[in-house]
């Protein structure tokens, strides 16, 4: 009896010490703050023409003349939109229905199998609420392309964590402006396989290196709420992280990077994107916000790539987020390669331009105004 008892102790504290739960259950993750978790991701199947891609918005509200034109765009590229039941709904003043129809619409295009690709209609604020809804065995059980950015950064990291890469890019809000535009286009190019090899210009701030790792991140204050769930990919070691942010002072990118400091995600990354700080706060007398976080950064001996353009700016060129990439930061520049298999594009950042977007008109879109 006594031997018994040991060996229920002992298999108890097990189960608390490993990376996932004893129980059969996929979805039942146990988090130890001390050992990180193995990301392995799949990629998706690269579109063809005539493939369904589903529009859907889980976050705030998209005006349907939006989607409607992105619609006509995928339509031009040869793909056959089709649109979430639910979206066009508008809840409390800004959501895109409630928590319940929000997580059906992406049910909805998960589970179809005729949908080969889902790309979310805007960003600004409910992904999280979505965390607890979602399970690890509908995310991975037919993997498909999951593209957006912003408030999409939850899902990006729930999909990496189920073990599914997935497409940091442009969604409808900008896609409604008629398709054309390089971000726009690099993205379609990217679903239908042709994937970006990045030559960056040098920055001031950069910090030299070769690293290779996984690619996690996204919206700065996005996925640092998320530290300790289930979409928190930063759970990962041998890690390149990618962040960005919109419309922040610099006192708050600081708290955001030092809480990840704190949490040990500094110390499993192998190198640091940093993209757009659009509209970020000016409130030190730092000449940048990267000059803030290359103070930070510089003791942990890792590559930091600087300027790369994604996020919030005018261009924001698509990332596949749970992807193996490889950095390598020069005096004289900058590569981001995507170590998986497709057609290779040679493109350099420097000669991608955009017209500018109101500052106002952007913020509405992060979810930064009403």
């Amino acid at each position: 009896m006594k031997k018994q008892c040991l060996w229920m102790m002992a298999a108890i504290l097990t189960c608390g010490l490993t990376q996932t739960s004893c129980s059969n259950d996929d979805d039942a993750v146990v988090v130890n703050p001390d050992q990180p978790v193995i990301l392995n991701c799949e990629k998706p199947d690269y579109l063809k023409p005539g493939d369904k891609v589903a529009l859907i918005s889980p976050s705030y509200f998209t005006p349907m003349d939006n989607v409607e034109k992105t619609a006509n765009v995928l339509r031009s590229w040869g793909l056959e939109p089709v649109v979430g039941p639910n979206v066009g709904k508008k809840v409390d003043g800004q959501y895109a229905g409630t928590v319940a129809e929000r997580v059906s619409d992406i049910r909805w295009a998960l589970s179809d199998a005729s949908i080969k690709a889902i790309i979310c209609n805007r960003g600004g604020y409910g992904t999280i609420q979505l965390i607890d809804q979602l399970t690890m065995n509908e995310l991975k059980a037919s993997p498909k392309w999951l593209v957006g950015f912003s408030d999409i950064t939850t899902l990006h990291g729930l999909l990496t964590r189920a073990g599914v890469m997935s497409i940091q890019g442009t969604m409808s809000s900008f896609l409604a402006k008629g398709g054309t535009d390089e971000t726009s286009t690099m993205m379609r190019d990217l679903l239908l396989g042709k994937v970006p090899r990045y030559e960056v210009p040098a920055h001031k701030q950069n910090i030299t290196g070769k690293a290779t790792g996984t690619l996690v991140g996204g919206n700065l204050c996005t996925f640092v709420p998320n530290l300790g769930s289930k979409a928190d990919a930063t759970k990962g070691k041998d890690l390149i992280l990618f962040v960005e942010e919109v419309e922040e002072s610099m006192h708050n990118i600081d708290r955001q990077m030092r809480i990840l400091q704190m949490n040990g995600v500094l110390d499993r990354c192998k190198g640091i994107i940093l993209g757009e700080f659009t509209d970020c706060g000016t409130e030190f007398t730092y000449e940048n916000v990267e000059a803030m976080l290359h103070e930070l950064l510089e003791s942990y001996n890792i590559p930091v790539l600087c300027g790369f353009p994604g996020g919030h700016g005018d261009v924001n060129l698509p990332l596949v987020m749970g992807a193996n990439v490889t950095i390598d930061v020069r005096t004289d520049g900058a590569t981001l390669q995507f170590n998986i298999d497709g057609d290779q594009q040679q493109v350099n950042t420097a000669d991608i331009t955009a017209p500018a977007t109101p500052t106002a008109a952007r913020m509405r879109l992060a979810g930064k105004i009403e």
